[in-house]
């Protein structure tokens, strides 16, 4: 599912108040750590930390924002079913993973 080696990527993020937030970026784990240090969306803020529990890479700009909106559209539960069929945790070596909800 994820290689950083792509140029785009969709993420979501499971907020400290167990909401989700659905983003686009070229560089994940920079995206993350500015998430996580309040400079982020102004939605994520005050919901600090965030754990990133989806990641898909994209080889454009376009596709990856259509997917981003495409995400934004579901439900809180076809989110969680999305985030479940995932196979793979974003960062499974280094700590930032899905964990456990």
């Amino acid at each position: 599912m994820t290689t950083l080696d792509a140029d785009h990527y969709v993420y979501i993020l499971r907020c400290a108040d167990d909401s989700y937030y659905t983003g686009y970026t070229t560089d994940p784990e920079r995206r993350l750590a500015e998430h996580n240090a309040g400079d982020g969306a102004k939605y994520t803020r005050g919901r600090t930390p965030v754990r990133c529990v989806y990641l898909a890479a994209f080889d454009s700009k376009s596709t990856a924002m259509s997917r981003e909106y495409e995400i934004k559209q579901l439900r809180r539960s076809q989110k969680e079913q999305l985030i479940a069929d995932t196979d793979e945790a974003p960062w499974p070596d280094d700590g930032i993973d899905a964990g456990d909800k």
